[in-house]
């Protein structure tokens, strides 16, 4: 069986199984991803500290749970 069969037969197992939504979802819950993560966090972190990383964590958190609180 070839590389293409055995992708299409998987994704209609996963079709008949979880339907088109849940298909999907699982797709992007296991693609492989391109590139260095390493470098590219590092690139966008810099050198930041753990404790700069908690605050900004924490600081993005109190923002997203007030956007969820405003009234439409």
């Amino acid at each position: 069986m070839t590389d293409a069969e055995i992708r299409a037969l998987g994704w209609e197992a996963l079709l008949e199984k979880l339907g088109p939504a849940g298909a999907l979802r699982f797709a992007i819950q296991t693609e492989r991803g391109h590139g260095d993560y390493s470098e590219a966090r590092h690139a966008a972190l810099g050198a930041l500290s753990v404790d700069e990383l908690v605050a900004r964590a924490r600081k993005s958190r109190g923002r997203s749970r007030q956007a969820r609180r405003r009234p439409t």
